[in-house]
């Protein structure tokens, strides 16, 4: 599968919208929004992102909306996030989508969290050179419990 990274297209929010609302993977990823079914919060937090000065790219898989990934934060504190399709997990196309990220932008350090018990995302981390600095716990909205996460850094 080709994996391409562009701006965000207002075509894209519906489906985002849909992928966002997916319980498994809600809870998979477990710090998500406090009401993921809310669309007015949800168009008003695309709405900012869009306006900032993070990177924010729609993920296509052979010309398919598959997700989006992010780059946002302060300098020298920016961190990476993901989110793909539930039906296109286990496929390789979290890591090739943080790869390209990572070659879109370059500058590091770059940070990310993962639930604990997420191996999956942490693996692809892992696979794209972040490695565990730490660990923390917070309270998850898509599990409405404290969660273990851990704080993954990528220096090189």
């Amino acid at each position: 599968m080709e994996i391409a990274l562009r701006p965000v297209h207002d075509s894209d929010l519906p489906v985002f919208f849909r992928q966002m609302n997916d319980p498994e993977a809600c809870r998979m990823a477990a710090f998500t929004a406090e009401d993921p079914s809310d669309r007015t919060r949800f168009d008003a937090h695309w709405a900012r992102i869009r306006a900032s000065d993070d990177v924010v790219r729609t993920v296509l898989a052979d010309g398919d909306v598959v997700g989006s990934a992010a780059v946002y934060g302060a300098p020298g504190e920016r961190e990476v996030t993901y989110w793909i399709d539930r039906p296109y997990w286990g496929r390789g196309l979290a890591t090739a989508t943080l790869r390209a990220l990572l070659d879109l932008v370059p500058e590091r350090p770059l940070y990310a969290r993962a639930a604990a018990d997420n191996a999956a995302s942490i693996r692809v981390l892992e696979k794209c050179g972040f490695v565990v600095t730490g660990h923390d716990r917070g309270f998850a909205h898509a599990r409405g419990e404290e969660t273990d996460e851990v704080v993954l850094a990528l220096h090189g």
